[in-house]
């Protein structure tokens, strides 16, 4: 009996082991895909940018019916504003007040979810954003001004004192939450691309892999547009061509 359960065990145990083996590579197959959440995310962003109000309610509610709060979507299409411009992040702050409307209409009580914290009243907002813009590129540096930051200084300003310090300092979303926002609206919107180059190598250095992206193109691709997920998808392969030079 006892020569039989040795044998019984050898048999057993590298199944066992090869399971556990499996199911740990099927987790981490897993943590490659993006969340339904993100893909929320994605939606929400991108049909803002494209001004697809009818879609956007429909992300908008489906949002809301997974439990997630309404300060998070504010936070969002607050954001879009930088990317896509006023008239497009109004309308889609005024199609989720029609649809916080017609849910409370309903008897649905939605969470509203934590306010952001204020920046501290000291900080140097041109220094926090350079910082953060520098984090975003993968530098531990800040470079020197080239370019549109020579050109146009007052621009440079801008984006970093208001989009890279008053936006991205707000914590209601963690800057790989932003960075995947961003990337939905510019890949929903035409003549982009430069933009779109340097914020999908951000998402990767906020924590998105090269299959999370994939991932994102497919989103694109069957809620935005088959157009928009060609030109993205090539983007995103000039940004892993560079990444591994």
């Amino acid at each position: 009996m006892r020569i039989f359960i040795i044998l019984l065990l050898a048999i057993i145990m590298p199944l066992v082991e090869s399971s556990v083996v499996l199911g740990t590579q099927d987790a981490q197959n897993k943590s490659e895909t993006l969340t339904a959440r993100q893909r929320k995310i994605v939606s929400i962003a991108a049909f803002t940018a494209a001004g697809d109000l009818p879609k956007l309610t429909t992300a908008l509610n489906e949002w809301l019916d997974a439990g997630l709060t309404i300060n998070e979507i504010k936070e969002i299409l607050v954001q879009m504003y930088a990317y896509c411009g006023f008239p497009r992040s109004l309308n889609g702050i005024n199609t989720f007040m029609a649809v916080l409307d017609e849910r409370r209409e309903k008897g649905v009580q939605d969470e509203a979810g934590k306010e952001a914290n204020p920046m501290p009243a000291n900080v140097n907002k041109d220094e926090y954003g350079a910082k953060v813009r520098a984090e975003l590129s993968g530098s531990d540096t800040i470079p020197s001004p080239s370019g549109y930051q020579v050109f146009a200084p007052i621009i440079d300003t801008f984006l970093k004192e208001h989009l890279f310090a008053d936006i991205f300092a707000r914590d209601i979303l963690d800057y790989q939450t932003r960075e995947l926002a961003t990337i939905s609206a510019l890949a929903a919107m035409s003549g982009t691309a430069g933009q779109l180059q340097f914020h999908l190598g951000a998402s990767m250095n906020m924590g998105l892999t090269e299959e999370h992206l994939k991932n994102f193109i497919s989103v694109i691709e069957s809620e935005v547009g088959k157009q928009e997920a060609d030109v993205a998808g090539r983007v995103l392969n000039s940004v892993l061509s560079a990444r591994t030079k």
